[in-house]
């Protein structure tokens, strides 16, 4: 059965690689853990108890609680789906509690250090420095997900009506404005392109290697965090660093949050509401440093 819920994630609910690949994961390491506890061959069969004790074992591996809480939905999921197929009578995760998280408002950079990771930086003229500036200028001005940069092709970018069709979580479709400034480094980017691969196609990846092979998730790691590293202050050097970064900056200019829910491609308030606290901590700042009875 677990290969059958495999299968329902990813071509019934559309779910994205790393995440079919983290249930998958998440589901052998519940059976091997059933196996070797309670001699239990079939997790379909897994009762609460033996749920219950898989939770105290990884707490007591130090496992973070953020990834515990994954792992307990990932198992809620597999059940639920177990239980809608007829293969179950009853839900053995239905007591099974969440942990306790401790809240973290997400970081950022500050708009003087990415003014100076887009203004000041020379980046080199060849193909690789284009690139790089280019996807340090997209992710920040478009808030997209590293895995919506990856799959994005030149035929997604519409440079007239100036906006990009990106494709979210779930295959989901969305549509993002492109500034003036991000179109004309499109612009220029993609005579780079051309030049260094002569034979350019519409359906061709929008960033490549210097092979022009699809670019890849550690490939757009490293680009970011050699750039950050120059100027953020921050304890975290990722791509969706800048796209907490494009948000917060939005919603500290005074942007609509809907409007900025829509952009990043958030199925409801919830998950934009996060970067108000950001907003929120600035306006304190603010105010206390200016009002006169602060």
């Amino acid at each position: 059965m677990v290969e059958s819920f495999i299968n329902y994630l990813e071509y019934e609910k559309r779910a994205s690689a790393h995440t079919v690949l983290a249930y998958r994961k998440d589901l052998e390491q519940f059976a091997e853990f059933c196996k070797t506890s309670f001699e239990k061959e079939d997790i379909s069969l897994a009762e609460h108890a033996e749920i219950r004790a898989w939770v105290i074992d990884l707490v007591d591996t130090k496992l973070s609680p953020t990834s515990i809480n994954r792992k307990i939905a990932t198992l809620r999921s597999f059940y639920k789906f177990l239980l809608r197929s007829g293969e179950i009578s009853k839900d053995p995760t239905y007591k099974i509690k969440a942990l306790k998280t401790p809240k973290r408002l997400p970081e950022f950079v500050q708009e003087e250090a990415i003014d100076k990771i887009l203004e000041e930086i020379n980046y080199p003229i060849d193909f690789e420095g284009q690139r790089d500036r280019m996807v340090m200028d997209f992710l920040y001005l478009t808030g997209v997900r590293l895995s919506e940069l990856t799959q994005l092709q030149w035929k997604d970018i519409d440079l007239a009506q100036q906006q990009v069709k990106v494709f979210g979580k779930r295959k989901k479709e969305r549509i993002i404005p492109i500034i003036s400034r991000l179109q004309e480094n499109i612009i220029s980017y993609k005579k780079v392109f051309e030049e260094t691969f002569p034979n350019t196609k519409e359906s061709d990846y929008f960033i490549v290697t210097k092979e022009k092979e699809q670019a890849y998730p550690m490939m757009i790691y490293r680009i970011v965090r050699h750039y950050l590293d120059l100027f953020a202050q921050t304890t975290k050097r990722s791509p969706h660093l800048l796209r907490h970064t494009f948000a917060t900056h939005l919603l500290n200019k005074g942007a609509d949050l809907n409007a900025v829910k829509d952009l990043l491609g958030h199925a409801n308030l919830a998950a934009t509401q996060v970067y108000t606290h950001n907003s929120m901590e600035k306006l304190k700042a603010v105010y206390n440093q200016a009002h006169p009875k602060a």
